[in-house]
C-alpha cells in the first residue's frame, strides 16, 4: 500500500450516491487508459470504499451491491477509477508536475547527445535550462514517456539535440576482470565479450548515449583507474581483440 500523502481521490457518483477510493495518481491514470498491469494492493492507500474519504465515511453495503453488484473493495476500486473522476489538490498537482519534470529531465539526459559536439552527452543542468527557455511544462496527468517527443520538439530550437545509442568497448585488466565484468555487462546490451590470454576481459556494449560518462566512471571505479573504455564509431570494429 501507499501512504495517504501519496494518494489522490477517485470519485464516482451513481444512483444518487457518491463513492470514493484513495489511489496512486499514476496507477489511476493507467487504469483509465486500460494500461494498468500491477498489483492493486500496492497502489491503494486503503482497501476500502468511502462515501467521503476525507472524513472516512463509508457507504451502505446495500448501495455497493446496487451499483457494483459486490461489496468487495478490490473489485469495486478499479471500476470507480475507470468510470469516475480523479480529484487532485493544487498541492498534489504541483508535486506531480515536479516529479514528472524530474523524470523527464532524467529520461532526456540518459538518451540525448549534442550532435554539434561529437555526440557528447548533455548534462542535466543544460536540459533543465533549455526546457525553461523553451517554456515547456510537463502535464501531470500524462505519462512521462508520452511527453518526451513533445519536449524534444521544444528543445531543438534551443539546443542541438537528438536521441542516440552508443556502442563502446571496455577493457578490464586481469586483476579486476573477474568482479568488474559482472558490473559492466549489466550496464547495457552486451554485443560481444572475450577473455584475453593475459586474463583481461573485453566487452562491447550498446546503451543510451547520454550514459557515456557514467560508463567511464564505472570502469574507473571497478579498476581503480586502470581500465579502458572507448566509443566505437564503425560497426566493423565490433570484433573484440
Amino acid at each position: 500500500m501507499i501512504s495517504l500523502d501519496e494518494a489522490v481521490t477517485a470519485r464516482l457518483e451513481s444512483h444518487g450516491e457518491r463513492f470514493e477510493v484513495l489511489i496512486d495518481p499514476d496507477a489511476a491514470l493507467a487504469m483509465k487508459r486500460g494500461e494498468f498491469e500491477g498489483d492493486l494492493e500496492d497502489v491503494i492507500a486503503a482497501e476500502d470504499v468511502f462515501e467521503n474519504a476525507s472524513r472516512g465515511d463509508r457507504p451502505a453495503e446495500e448501495d455497493l451491491e446496487t451499483v457494483f453488484g459486490t461489496t468487495d473493495p478490490l473489485e469495486i476500486i478499479p471500476e470507480i477509477v475507470e468510470r469516475g473522476e480523479i480529484q487532485i489538490t493544487a498541492e498534489q498537482r504541483e508535486e506531480m508536475m515536479e516529479r514528472k519534470h524530474n523524470q523527464l529531465v532524467t529520461t532526456i539526459t540518459r538518451n540525448a547527445v549534442n550532435p554539434q559536439m561529437d555526440d557528447s552527452p548533455h548534462p542535466p543542468e543544460r536540459i533543465e535550462r533549455a526546457l525553461e527557455e523553451a517554456g515547456f511544462q510537463v502535464d501531470p496527468m500524462e505519462p512521462v514517456e508520452n511527453q518526451v517527443d513533445d519536449a524534444l520538439e521544444a528543445l531543438r530550437p534551443v539546443i542541438p539535440i537528438r536521441f542516440e545509442e552508443v556502442t563502446m568497448a571496455v577493457q578490464l585488466p586481469a586483476d579486476y576482470a573477474g568482479s568488474g565484468q559482472a558490473q559492466i555487462r549489466e550496464f547495457g546490451d552486451l554485443e560481444r565479450e572475450e577473455w584475453q590470454n593475459d586474463g583481461s576481459w573485453v566487452g562491447v556494449l550498446t546503451f543510451p548515449a547520454g550514459l557515456q560518462n557514467d560508463l567511464y566512471d564505472l570502469v574507473n571505479e571497478v579498476t581503480s583507474g586502470e581500465g579502458d573504455a572507448r566509443v566505437i564509431k564503425d560497426k566493423d570494429e565490433l570484433r573484440t581483440r
